[in-house]
């Protein structure tokens, strides 16, 4: 069973409509992605940025009343933690050092390609948790350094084909779920195929940060489940 993309709502903050109108083409070519609205100032992205919450803003820097990158920290201050990403002609290592530091999460400088923003959106996606609960979401040290960015232990890199941000959302999941789940039902949770989940559950495994069982209640080969283990660090003994 394939996995449905997150629905993405984006919001374009954009002066020139000409770049507003072929950003809003290549984004929509993504069935689950909607642009729900396009500024062309500052204060115009300010107030529909507060007035329809998009998942994901895209930034121009060069704005006829102001500079995006004000505008970004103006958000930062007052507490709005959407993701954005930078998209300009600014290409001075200032600005990029800026935008990383005021909270933008890419950069893509104009010219780019469709793949480099498709890019940018599954970069979103995987960003994103699972739904909000009730209780206020918590990180352990490991969830929280796969999103910084710093590796799992000392100089040691994730295996090739493990996102860290894939990861973060799967043991999110995985801990959220509050028993044992199979790949197939972790990956509906996350919008992932039954493969991909099992890949990352498998790491987390390997790890120590969850558990598998066998359940032999059905005829046929044993499901594996999987459960988070808290309190983790460390591999399991005799994996």
């Amino acid at each position: 069973m394939s996995a449905v993309p997150l629905p993405v709502r984006v919001l374009l903050v954009e002066d020139d409509p000409r770049v507003a109108r072929i950003n809003r083409d290549l984004l929509e070519r993504d069935p689950g992605v909607h642009v729900v609205g396009s500024a062309a100032s500052c204060a115009q992205g300010d107030a529909l940025a507060r007035a329809l919450d998009p998942d994901l803003i895209l930034l121009d820097v060069h704005l006829p009343d102001g500079n995006g990158l004000g505008l970004l920290h103006h958000w930062r201050a007052a507490g709005l933690l959407t993701d954005v990403a930078v998209i300009t002609a600014a290409d001075d290592e200032p600005s990029v050092r800026l935008a990383l530091a005021h909270g933008a999460f890419d950069y893509l400088i104009k010219p780019f390609t469709g793949a480099r923003l498709a890019e940018l959106v599954a970069r979103h996606r995987a960003r994103r948790g699972p739904p909000p609960t009730d209780a206020a979401p918590r990180m352990d040290q490991a969830a929280l350094d796969r999103r910084l960015g710093v590796a799992a232990s000392a100089g040691e890199p994730l295996p090739r084909g493990i996102d860290p941000h894939t990861l973060d959302r799967v043991e999110g999941a995985l801990r959220g779920a509050g028993g044992s789940v199979s790949a197939e039902d972790l990956g509906e949770r996350v919008g992932l195929s039954r493969v991909t989940a099992w890949r990352y559950l498998e790491h987390l495994v390997r790890e120590g940060a969850a558990t598998l069982d066998h359940h032999y209640g059905h005829a046929g080969r044993p499901a594996k489940l999987y459960r988070h283990r808290n309190g983790r660090r460390g591999p399991e003994e005799g994996s």
